[in-house]
This record gives C-alpha cells, sequence and structure tokens, in this order.
C-alpha cells in the first residue's frame, strides 16, 4: 500500500475517500496526523485552492496527496457564495458557523425568483509537491435553494439545498443516498477512473 496524504482533516473525507482508494493500493493518511497545517486557500477559483494544497501537503509530507476544494454556487448571485462558502456570513461580520452562513444566503436571495444553485467540488490529486501533471477531476450536483431549512442530515447548505427531482433536501437524504450522487461523490469517481487508466497504462 503505498501512503497518501489528505490535505484536510475532516473525518467524513478521510473515511468516503480512502474506502474508494484503497482498493487502488493507497492507504490514506490525513495531513493532521503529520502535523502538517492548513494551507491559505488565497485564489478566486476552486481549482486554484485545491492545486494549493495538495502541493503544500505533499511537499511537507514526502508523499502524493489529494485536495479537494468545494461549495455552493447561486445562479442569481453570480456565482457566490462559490469559494467563499465556508466564511460566507463572515465576511458579512457576522459569526462563522453553517446556521450563519445559510441565513445569509437566504437573506441575499430576498426578492429573487431564480433560486438555481449547484455544489461544485474540485478534487486534486498530485503524485509529487512539483507534479506538472496533477490530476483534476470535478463534480457538480444541481438543485435550488429554498428559504426554509428542511432536514436533520448532511452539514454546510444542505437544509436549504432542494433536489426537485427527489423532492427533499440534501439534508433530509440517508447518508449512502448523498454519497452515491452528491458533487464530492461524482469528483471522486471521476479521480479513481483516471487513477484506474493510469495504472492499466503503466502495466
Amino acid at each position: 500500500m503505498q501512503r497518501l496524504v489528505l490535505a484536510s482533516n475532516n473525518p467524513g473525507k478521510l473515511r468516503e475517500f480512502g474506502a474508494l482508494l484503497a482498493p487502488l493500493g493507497f492507504d490514506l493518511v490525513t495531513q493532521g496526523e503529520l502535523g502538517i497545517p492548513e494551507a491559505e486557500e488565497p485564489f478566486a477559483t476552486f481549482v486554484e485552492n485545491a492545486l494549493t494544497k495538495a502541493r503544500q501537503a505533499s511537499r511537507l509530507a514526502g508523499l502524493p496527496a489529494l485536495a479537494d476544494d468545494s461549495g455552493i454556487c447561486v445562479q442569481a448571485l453570480g456565482g457566490a457564495p462559490g469559494v467563499y462558502s465556508a466564511r460566507y456570513a463572515q465576511m458579512a461580520g457576522q459569526a462563522k458557523s453553517d446556521a450563519a452562513n445559510n441565513a445569509h444566503l437566504v437573506s441575499q436571495l430576498a426578492g429573487k425568483l431564480n433560486r438555481h444553485a449547484h455544489y461544485y467540488c474540485v478534487l486534486v490529486f498530485v503524485r509529487h509537491a512539483e507534479d506538472p501533471c496533477p490530476i483534476i477531476a470535478e463534480g457538480l450536483w444541481h438543485g435550488e435553494v429554498v428559504d426554509a431549512p428542511r432536514g436533520a442530515g448532511g452539514f454546510g447548505y444542505d437544509p436549504h439545498f432542494l433536489l426537485p427531482r427527489l423532492g427533499k433536501t440534501a439534508a433530509e437524504l440517508a447518508p449512502e443516498e448523498k454519497n452515491t450522487v452528491s458533487h464530492r461523490a461524482q469528483a471522486l469517481r471521476a479521480l479513481v477512473a483516471r487513477l484506474q487508466a493510469e495504472e492499466s497504462a503503466t502495466r
């Protein structure tokens, strides 16, 4: 098994990514377990932030690295909160929390009829810190923002992210269902396919 550092300290991501990458021969470890601090995310795009996180983790660990960056993009707000999803309310002078982020998002959409939004996730895999050809995979999950929260599952904006086809918010989905259809699940499947293709080509 080859060790692979995850540029995140999220235990949920470790479980999800680890299970799918184990068959490819990767033993996933979080950067926190290796004493690696979180990277700055100064860029305006998800891919630049993910690449920065992956390169830092790889450089400090001396291992291949995987990083993701994700958020919600709302059409009527010009794609906001976007890369600032995790600190959307904080940027408006409020406390940093999921509840504050959701309240701020709903307030920004007051009076707007267009509620279309999508979750976006980009994953970046680097074989080493200076890898000139990182593997980049993405996933999009389309839905709508609703004013009233529904469901107790998930996290982030999930209680307000309605999936019209299912008639449920992301927070109303069972974890196993969400993990097959979400933006992160789509990106991870695409990444695994790329890694498998690369492995087959080198045999």
